[in-house]
């Protein structure tokens, strides 16, 4: 098969970064991150996290090739709100949200 090693879809090169932050100049007060070895699955829940906040105006993700460990993701925010801003709250967010799934899911599972 032409599959590359399972081993690249999650371990770091030397040298890699897991995030690139470049800005957009096409879209004003916008930026492209590109996220190394991870997948839809993250990307999917990053945008929709993106979406519930009034200062983002646009967010959505890519995966350039399914044999490609990365996506692609585009945010465009408010002028008075950072992409990279919103990125990190994004992300904040979704820890609360998947701690709280976890402690939930812990507290049903002991009662059982």
């Amino acid at each position: 098969m032409n599959a590359p090693p399972s081993f690249e879809s999650f371990l770091l090169f030397e040298g890699e970064k897991k995030i690139i932050v470049e800005q957009d100049t096409k879209v004003p007060n916008a930026a492209i991150f590109t996220v190394n070895k991870e997948d839809h699955t993250l990307g999917n829940m990053i945008r929709c996290q993106l979406l519930k906040d009034p200062n983002v105006l646009f967010a959505g993700y890519k995966q350039p090739h399914p044999l490609e460990h990365k996506f692609i993701l585009r945010i465009q925010s408010t002028p008075a709100y950072s992409p990279q801003d919103a990125l990190m709250n994004a992300i904040t967010d979704l820890i609360s949200e998947l701690s709280l799934l976890e402690e939930r899911f812990r507290v049903i599972i002991l009662c059982i």
